[in-house]
């Protein structure tokens, strides 16, 4: 999507699988807790990013990334998913600060 865009891409992994110098937000599952990571240099001040996944569950891990990208001082525009499961209430629970947008709801 990015490359068709012709914008940026930033990768948000599990805690040790990126290469360089990291922050770090950690999160809930529903069987406990884990963490994300992003490079430190990822994200300029002030810069507009969308943060694109594919489902919205709960949504502990949107606002993981939500946490890091503000962290960076990037500002978030929306929130895009694939799917989202409305009868988790994420959206008015954990993102409801941001504009979420989902294109398939079950």
């Amino acid at each position: 999507m990015a490359y068709k865009l012709g914008k940026g891409l930033v990768l948000v992994r599990k805690k040790g699988k990126l290469p360089a110098e990291t922050i770090s937000a950690e999160y809930e599952l529903e069987y406990g807790s884990d963490v994300l990571e992003v490079h430190r240099d990822a994200v300029s001040k002030g810069e507009n990013i969308v943060i694109i996944d594919d489902l919205l569950a709960t949504g502990g891990t949107a606002h993981a990334v939500c946490e890091l990208a503000s962290k960076l001082g990037a500002n978030i525009k929306k929130i895009v998913f694939a799917i989202e499961l409305p009868f988790l209430k994420a959206r008015e629970t954990k993102l409801s600060d941001y504009d979420v947008v989902s294109y398939l709801e079950y």
